[in-house]
């Protein structure tokens, strides 16, 4: 995905399919993309996380790597429809649901790219306020009513972080494309640089002293791996891939959309790992900062530019989101221009950032309450849509299919609708959430005894409802034979698709 060109402009495609005239890179461009969103401290985080599970070190390392590598695998494939159709991913899958009946799940994943923003720009906050208050402890002292940090502090590096991720953001893929390449090697540096200077604080001799936690806790690591890395960046991976030539090979666009994604998560889960089982003291404090407590270990001449690159690396991933949601606004039929529709999330996610940031009191507690919910959701339309590929293939990959009933496509396709209803309600239905507020409305299936249980402790719920949506959807489709619709497009209508083809589906404005 190199892209040779200097000039820089606002992006002006939306929802509809990039042509081929503006096609261009190779595969090996969605490297840095993926890296450079996930080559951060706060995998370091993702480890400890897991072994807050009651995991050891080698538990949490081995559900780690299972984890990632099924997500991240998901990611990939789906992805291979960007180059296939030219759409962004939110709108390829009105294929399987159609235009209408596909704005319930857009709908919940928007509300999954708020979430991630709203986790990535407050942990930017939090890690600048870090700096400020250990830099200048009188002007900025740590609030006793806030164990975050200094409240003017944050809200100073929030507004700067959520500044600058706006402009990026709406300008667009080739600014995302170029910042991101150098933010990736930049932190990717800093990051080698972190890990030397923390393996000798470790204390390896304790290592072993960890006790082995249940089958329980590892399925449950295994799901919080799933749902930190993988399937929260579901509704991504067309977004960029969407850019490369038609005929790009599938297995380039999975190889190196799952390499950009598990080479750093993985290095940095181990690290995590590892510091959470030899100073669990060390783990608790990161369970409400955990950038912050992983900072505090580091010498003054090297905090200071690592803070910056942290905060940068948290930037560069909340764009990616950022930009895929006014993408997903788009999708979702609201009639402004993408760039627009990236401006309308600011109000959102302010308000989102305020509550994680000044009213929940855990991060993690939220953090995995949220990402297990928005994984139900997510998991089940990625397993309708991917099942749904062969269909997709047999009709040539024809943009008509995201168009209105009677234009190529279908205003809903009840097949696909009530395998995602019925999944998502077994899904909330069999996962648990800590967090008071969240809980409300999870785990209404489980029993007391069933939601202490590993169906509850271990939100296997996620999975569940991944197979039924997967499992439902093929018993209609391929043993049933109920297909909408089911007659192949010409060769020549699916090799050129008109950049106008979806205006009248969505209604709205695809310029800037």
């Amino acid at each position: 995905m190199t892209d040779t060109s200097s000039k820089i402009a606002v992006e002006t495609n939306g929802v509809n399919p990039v042509v081929d005239a503006e096609r261009r890179g190779t595969p090996k461009g969605l490297f840095v993309v993926w890296f450079s969103w996930n080559v951060s401290i706060l995998g370091i985080g993702y480890g400890i996380f897991i072994v807050g599970l009651g995991l050891n070190a080698w538990q949490a390392i081995l559900a780690g790597l299972i984890g990632y590598a099924v997500s991240t695998m998901l990611v990939g494939v789906l992805a291979v429809g960007g180059p296939r159709t030219g759409l962004p991913t939110l709108t390829h899958t009105r294929f399987s649901f159609g235009v209408q009946g596909n704005k319930f799940p857009t709908f919940w994943v928007y509300i999954s790219n708020l979430g991630w923003k709203v986790t990535l720009l407050a942990l930017a906050a939090t890690s600048g306020a870090s700096l400020l208050t250990r830099l200048w402890p009188t002007s900025f002292p740590n609030n006793a009513h806030n164990h975050k940090g200094n409240v003017q502090a944050i809200v100073l590096w929030f507004v700067i972080a959520l500044v600058v991720t706006m402009i990026v953001a709406v300008v667009g893929h080739r600014l995302i494309l170029r910042l991101e390449n150098w933010i990736a090697w930049i932190t990717g540096l800093m990051t080698v640089i972190f890990i030397i200077l923390i393996i000798p604080k470790i204390d390896w001799g304790k290592l072993g002293n960890a006790q082995v936690g249940s089958f329980s806790s590892f399925i449950g690591g295994v799901v919080l791996a799933m749902t930190i890395v993988g399937l929260g960046y579901l509704n991504n991976g067309g977004d960029f891939a969407r850019y490369l030539p038609r005929t790009t090979p599938a297995r380039s666009v999975i190889g190196w959309t799952v390499v950009g994604i598990t080479v750093p998560v993985t290095v940095l889960l181990v690290l995590g790992a590892v510091i959470a089982t030899t100073d669990p003291g060390l783990a608790r404090v990161a369970s409400n900062d955990p950038i912050g407590a992983l900072t505090s270990l580091l010498p003054l001449w090297f905090l200071i530019p690592f803070t910056i690159v942290i905060v940068l690396s948290m930037i560069a991933a909340a764009v990616n989101g950022l930009y895929s949601s006014g993408l997903t606004l788009l999708a979702l039929g609201v009639p402004y221009s993408r760039a627009a529709c990236t401006v309308m999330n600011m109000v959102a996610i302010t308000a989102g950032a305020s509550y994680l940031l000044f009213v929940s009191d855990s991060f993690l507690a939220t953090f995995q309450a949220f990402l297990a919910i928005i994984s139900v959701v997510m998991g089940s339309m990625a397993a309708i849509q991917i099942t749904d590929f062969p269909r997709q293939r047999r009709l040539g990959w024809n943009t008509d299919l995201a168009r209105p009933n009677g234009e190529g496509g279908r205003a809903g396709r009840w097949t696909a609708l009530v395998s995602l209803g019925v999944s998502c309600f077994v899904g909330l239905g069999t996962v648990t959430s800590s967090d008071p507020y969240i809980a409300k409305i999870t785990g209404f299936l489980l029993s007391d005894s069933a939601a202490k249980s590993t169906i509850g402790t271990s939100n296997i719920g996620v999975l569940i409802a991944m197979v039924a949506a997967a499992g439902l959807y093929s018993m209609f489709t391929y043993v049933l034979g109920i297909e909408l619709p089911g007659r192949p497009a010409p060769v020549a209508a699916a090799a050129q698709p008109d950049p106008n083809h979806l205006a009248s589906a969505t209604e709205s404005v695809e310029g800037a």
